[in-house]
């Protein structure tokens, strides 16, 4: 064998193509951007609500107001860091930048378990909605069934690459606002504005207002009502000019969600009691809004509201309108009541997706795990392992009709643990890298040791741990559940990175993070 061969002249050198890695294109605007939102937290109005009513009883306004507080806190840790940040990864990628690769990979692992519980919560939300055209799937078996249908479905469109509904969101999620605008509207004329005595009695009368263990629960529960700051931070890398149309969003975000909760939750409790907007069994604990729907249409219109209209046919006309509208509303905030939560399931699985892409990209996870498919271009082990896992969520609704409220604890249990993550990474940061470039920086700040610390992460960071703290004391299954999940990420994420020769805390160097945030 000639070990001295030499290239000749006319030989061909043919090298092997270098692989480019993978970039997502910054294409997301504020529309698209909020719509991602909304379809994540706009939805949670037609689901949590009922739990909510469940726990909170006659103080659901005030729980919802409460957590509406504590989702400002998170929205404005979520604007500076994303900002800060244009990456995917959200709270896993600040705790990873504040801290090391192992509190960034625990963030993204409990993250992947809120966005794995969000499909199920979702999908299992559905089919209460469509009982309003066909009353069979009220039932657990049938119900239960067609929900676990829509995640194979769902898991399905993914996978082939079909699962991004980029233009038919913005357009639902408009739809979806207008409908919920006239909703309340409708609800404040024909029932509230009439009689508010009904309102003070469903809230304040006897067995109305609940226990302050089950207030400071039904807080919890009604975080489940504002998440969507995560699914928005996961599409950092895709939104254009990042560092500006990202907390303009979640200010927008912010405004919107907070007046519609508001409204849609007095509307609520003017149309039913407590008791049957969150009985799991003959109430409207699934679908809550499909309840507030029917006492509207069923209301009777006011004197009051038309008397003040001079012209008989100008008179004739509006009851003749408010009446077309109160007929047609059931049936349309049943249609986009499922638009919206099918778009709330489609985010989780494309949550996970980002999410599992971020991670194995940081060598947190391996990159099996998001493995692209060589003809749909998609991570679909990824989109097909934790939907599987959403799917075995909802074995239980075979059998318990309280299934309902164990999904949310054990959202809540993550979505509040991320949310802690992010107020302590962002305040991390401020220590670490107090010079780093901050596009948005959050006012009212408190100077501790000669480093400036937002009053709002402070807050955001000390209400998270205290509201899961009782959501561990009350639910301690979803203790144990989310325990477990934790401890299965751990051994994969330490077999994996033992077996690769990394190091555990750290990856790459943090001078190496340190310049890239900078530039």
């Amino acid at each position: 064998m000639n070990v001295n061969w030499r290239l000749k002249p006319g030989d061909r050198v043919v090298r092997p193509p270098r692989i480019k890695p993978y970039r997502l294109h910054r294409v997301l605007g504020i529309p698209g951007l909020f719509s991602i939102g909304y379809g994540h937290v706009g939805s949670s109005i037609y689901y949590a609500l009922g739990v909510i009513a469940l726990v909170a009883l006659g103080a659901t306004p005030v729980a919802l107001g409460i957590a509406g507080i504590i989702y400002i806190f998170n929205a404005l840790t979520y604007a500076e860091g994303s900002a800060m940040v244009p990456e995917g990864g959200g709270s896993s990628n600040y705790a990873r930048l504040a801290f090391n690769d192992i509190v960034g990979f625990s963030s993204g692992w409990v993250l992947m378990l809120s966005y794995v519980v969000t499909v199920a919560i979702a999908a299992y939300t559905i089919p209460p909605y469509l009982s309003h055209f066909w009353p069979v799937l009220n039932d657990p078996v049938p119900g239960t069934t067609a929900s676990m249908i829509i995640i194979l479905l769902l898991m399905g469109m993914n996978a082939a690459g079909v699962g991004e509904w980029t233009r038919f969101t913005v357009l639902f999620v408009t739809l979806d606002i207008l409908v919920l605008i006239i909703l309340i509207v409708l609800g404040m004329l024909l029932i509230l504005i009439p009689d508010p005595s009904i309102l003070v009695q469903h809230m304040f009368g006897v067995g109305n207002w609940p226990s302050v263990p089950n207030l400071i629960f039904g807080v919890a529960v009604a975080a489940l009502c504002f998440t969507g700051v995560e699914s928005i931070a996961q599409h950092a890398e895709e939104a254009k000019k990042p560092e500006k149309k990202m907390p303009q969003t979640y200010i927008l975000m912010v405004v919107t969600v907070l007046i519609l909760f508001a409204g849609i939750s007095l509307v609520a409790l003017s149309a039913m009691t407590p008791q049957q907007l969150g009985d799991p069994e003959n109430g409207w604990a699934r679908n809550p809004v499909a309840g507030i729907a029917g006492a509207v249409s069923g209301a009777i219109i006011p004197e009051q509201i038309v008397s003040g209209i001079q012209s008989d046919m100008f008179r004739a006309v509006v009851i003749k309108i408010l009446t077309y509208v109160q007929n047609w509303l059931p049936g349309l905030v049943s249609i986009l009541a499922v638009s919206i939560l099918l778009m709330a399931t489609n985010t989780g699985i494309l949550g996970m997706t980002r999410l599992t892409y971020n991670l194995s990209k940081r060598r947190q996870l391996p990159a099996t795990v998001s493995r692209i498919h060589h003809r749909f271009r998609t991570p679909y082990l990824a989109i097909v392992v934790f939907s599987m896992v959403s799917i075995v969520l909802l074995i239980p609704g075979f059998f318990a009709v309280n299934l309902f409220a164990g999904l949310a604890a054990l959202y809540v249990f993550g979505s509040l643990l991320s949310s802690a993550s992010a107020h302590a990474s962002i305040l991390r940061l401020r220590m670490r890298y107090p010079d780093l470039p901050r596009p948005f920086r959050l006012l009212g700040n408190i100077k501790i040791k000669g480093y400036q610390f937002p009053v709002t992460a402070i807050l955001g960071l000390i209400t998270t741990i205290i509201i899961w703290v009782v959501v561990v004391f009350i639910q301690p299954h979803s203790w144990w559940i989310g325990l477990a999940w934790l401890i299965f990420g751990g051994c994969l994420y330490f077999i994996y990175r033992r077996s690769q020769g990394i190091p555990l805390l750290h990856a790459d160097p943090e001078k190496k993070d340190h310049d890239h945030l900078k530039n």
